[in-house]
């Protein structure tokens, strides 16, 4: 018949002239008292599919029946045939309104999980460039704020135990999602939309159709990250988009498994529009975040451009035709604005670390490793976890091209930096600049060999070429911090005089250097016991020399060679109150 829907439009009450029109009027009347007041109406069924008003279903019937009879053909019955038309309209918006209503899907298995979703600590930061507080907290692991191993299930670090295991497809198998009496409803609803021929109007109510299963958790994202910081509403959302990805292949399933009667030819319409309503919901609020240009988001950035292509193609397998292009092409616009925002952040981290003023000056513990060289490290460690997505991004986009050059950039930008802010704290401090430097190019070459991603990108060469540099460095804090006092033995050089003087000379001066040098830092046990040997092999065998050369001095002297040694191997312990901030 194909009837328009909407609220039946009685007009005034005509007295029954045949049986029919009496059948219509008694229909009529309990439509309108539908019509009149829908908000007290507890509807034909409720949500648990249980019955509540049988004798609307009737006069839904009984239109529909008069309907199929077509009792007013003749042009003089042309009043009661509108009006007919309109109880079918009435009859079939009351079946959507059913249709709205029902229970079909099961959420009461998942409340667990989405409850501690929504108060899920979000404590843990993978902020490239983290606080001072989060760097103090993290320092006895190496400055690595974040602990997850970059895994495939990106979004399962840091989500309580209950959601976690929904990120497991095979869970979703165990789990009923189904209400069969809400299924069995469906039946009832399709048999008679299709007799009152307004199919049309059930398929346009399915982008409306209620799915306890996804929308609890996309609750979370309307309503909980409303107070949320960035990095805490990222962190949820991929989490989500994953968790509804893997629900909806186990709806499908689930659905087809049933058997739904009349409501089989609306079933496969009824998921892809329940799908993608969805992903439009997920999309848009991705779409947000694309604006985000701040290097601190990065790592974030990359974990939601991640999430949206790992769910992309389950995502897509739920939909076809016109939808599944329409959906593809929004999430590619997505992905192709999420990976322009990326490559910004990129460029400003290595910027951040290249920059003069934008780190706070802070005590440079007298050589050991500065704060910027930790915060550069954790970045690194961190990108490289997403080497493939950004080697993916950056391809034919970046003049760095790939995520090994970033770091390399990152690094030798690292290193200049370094040079130039002690420059500038101590012009004059040669034996204190190679210890610094030694230090950080140490730290590293250390933070590196400690993550075969990282040591990937850079290969062997890049490090051969560091150790060379810290040979180097050591060599030159040698020369620079003790060749001076050395300097101090060589009585022929100088013309000094007394053998006795010049070791008095030398005493005082390996004191005060001993005492000065035993407060600078160098943490690496490693390059402490290389820096140590480098200082001994210059003074202790020269040392020697001399008092070979002055055989008198042997009982006066007041170090032997041993005595040397063990002085010397108290150097590089920290505690230094030389003052120099860089």
């Amino acid at each position: 018949m194909g009837a328009a829907v909407g609220k039946p439009a009685f007009g005034v009450a005509v007295a029954p002239k045949t049986q029919a029109e009496e059948r219509l009027a008694l229909a009529e009347h309990a439509l309108l008292q539908w019509t009149r007041s829908p908000g007290a109406d507890s509807g034909i069924w409720d949500a648990g599919a249980s019955y509540t008003n049988r004798g609307l279903l009737a006069a839904v019937d009984e239109v529909l029946l008069l309907a199929a009879e077509n009792p007013f053909p003749l042009p003089e019955a042309a009043s009661a045939r509108r009006r007919l038309d309109s109880a079918v309209g009435a009859a079939a918006s009351r079946m959507v309104e059913e249709f709205l209503r029902v229970r079909v899907w099961n959420a009461s298995l998942l409340r667990g999980a989405v409850h501690r979703l929504s108060l899920a600590s979000t404590n843990q930061s993978r902020l490239i460039f983290p606080s001072a507080g989060e760097r103090n907290s993290s320092a006895g692991t190496g400055g690595v704020v974040d602990a997850s191993d970059g895994s495939r299930s990106r979004a399962s670090s840091s989500v309580p135990h209950e959601v976690a295991a929904l990120l497991d497809a095979e869970v979703w198998d165990d789990l009923d999602l189904i209400c069969p009496a809400g299924v069995s409803v469906l039946h009832e609803i399709a048999l008679r939309v299709v007799r009152a021929g307004c199919t049309e109007v059930l398929f346009r109510a399915f982008a409306n159709a209620p799915c306890d299963v996804l929308d609890s958790f996309l609750s979370i994202l309307r309503v909980e990250c409303s107070q949320q910081t960035t990095e805490a509403v990222i962190k949820r959302w991929t989490t989500v988009t994953e968790i509804i990805g893997k629900a909806m292949v186990a709806m499908r399933r689930q659905l087809y498994a049933q058997n739904p009667g009349a409501f089989d030819g609306f079933r496969d319409e009824y998921l892809l529009a329940i799908a993608e309503n969805r992903i439009l919901i997920l999309l848009d609020f991705a779409n947000g975040f694309t604006s985000i240009t701040s290097h601190e988001k990065l790592v974030y950035m990359l974990g939601m451009y991640e999430a949206l292509t790992d769910a992309a193609p389950s995502l897509l397998l739920l939909l076809s035709g016109a939808r599944k292009e329409a959906i593809s092409e929004r999430t590619q616009g997505i992905l192709t604005k999420l990976a322009g925002a990326v490559r910004i952040m990129v460029s400003g981290a290595i910027a951040k670390i290249q920059g003069d003023s934008l780190f706070p000056h802070t005590p440079s513990a007298a050589g050991g490793v500065h704060p910027l060289t930790r915060d550069a490290m954790t970045c690194v460690e961190l990108l490289a976890r997403h080497r493939t997505t950004l080697d993916l991004i950056l391809a034919g986009a970046d003049e760095r091209g790939s995520l090994a050059g970033v770091v390399s950039d990152l690094i030798a930008g690292l290193e200049r930096n370094l040079q130039r802010r002690f420059a500038v704290a101590c012009a004059d401090a040669g034996g204190s600049r190679h210890l610094f430097l030694a230090n950080n190019i140490s730290f590293v070459l250390s933070r590196v060999a400690d993550d075969d991603g990282v040591a990937s990108l850079l290969g062997d060469a890049w490090a051969a070429r560091r150790r060379s540099r810290v040979e180097q460095h050591v060599a030159s804090y040698a020369a620079s911090s003790w060749g001076p006092v050395v300097a101090l033995l060589d009585t022929t050089a100088c013309g000094r005089g007394k053998s006795a003087k010049v070791l008095a000379e030398f005493n005082a001066a390996f004191n005060r250097s001993r005492d000065s040098e035993m407060c600078r830092e160098v943490p690496d046990p490693v390059l402490r016991a290389v820096l140590r040997n480098a200082v001994s092999e210059m003074v202790v065998p020269a040392y020697c020399a001399f008092l070979q050369k002055q055989p008198k001095l042997g009982k006066s002297a007041r170090y032997t060679a041993d005595d040397l040694v063990e002085l010397l191997s108290e150097l590089f312990e920290g505690e230094s109150t030389d003052g120099i901030k860089i």
